[in-house]
């Protein structure tokens, strides 16, 4: 993969990243699995492992926003980070859709769990997209704290954290794609779809705040010299 990728090849990667992600998640909830955070997490680990040197391996619009708003990836323009998010929605519709039909037409609600409010469910997906965010930058962008091989699984460790931490708060999205792909299926049987557009907002501006607190603590990177890696 050395070699320069067609912009397709990308787009394909991020849809197809994304559906086996969001076709996870569903399928979890769905099959009412006690382990569903380890089985997303590892869903997502293996897709990133196998799709990295693809993409980047996104699979995520808050994730794509942050690295965008990070400045540390030229190749990541504001065109191309819409192409990226617009993939990774349909991506996320398409493996709702899928799990719906696996199972019948069943599906799920997007929103507060339990005895929850909108307020805990604002905090909850801003604080988690914020750690998923930051771990990304942290561990596939910065190239001072890089882990060259160890970042999938960093990744993906964000979403166990995640999930078991608020899942009985906000549901743990974590991710507009997935909360897209939920509200969109859940359509079927009188879900409201606006309640995407919330959890989306939230995760996005957890993803900026990532990108921002990057800046600081990285900071240091940015008066490197060009070409001049710390190595690891």
């Amino acid at each position: 993969f050395s070699g320069e990728k067609s912009q397709v090849t990308e787009l394909v990667s991020e849809f197809l990243g994304t559906y086996m992600l969001v076709l996870t998640v569903g399928l979890n909830v769905l099959g009412k699995s006690k382990a569903a955070a380890f089985s997303i997490a590892a869903g997502l680990t293996s897709m990133i492992y196998a799709l990295g040197d693809v993409s980047g391996a996104h699979f995520n619009p808050a994730v794509t926003v942050a690295i965008l708003a990070s400045g540390r990836c030229p190749d990541l323009t504001p065109a191309k980070a819409g192409m990226y998010a617009g993939v990774q929605i349909a991506g996320g519709i398409a493996a709702a859709l899928t799990y719906a039909f696996i199972y019948q037409g069943a599906t799920f609600a997007l929103g507060p769990v339990g005895f929850s409010t909108w307020a805990g469910v604002s905090v909850a997906e801003i604080v988690y997209t914020f750690v998923l965010c930051f771990v990304v930058l942290c561990v596939a962008v910065s190239e001072r704290t890089k882990a060259s091989h160890l970042f999938g699984l960093a990744i993906g460790s964000c979403v166990t954290v995640g999930g078991f931490a608020i899942g009985g708060i906000s549901g743990g999205s974590l991710n507009p794609a997935v909360s897209f792909g939920i509200a969109a299926a859940n359509i079927i049987n009188g879900g409201f779809f606006y309640k995407a557009l919330i959890y989306s907002a939230l995760e996005v501006v957890g993803g900026v705040a990532a990108a921002g607190v990057f800046k600081v603590t990285h900071e240091v990177e940015s008066a490197l010299p060009e070409g001049k890696d710390m190595e690891a």
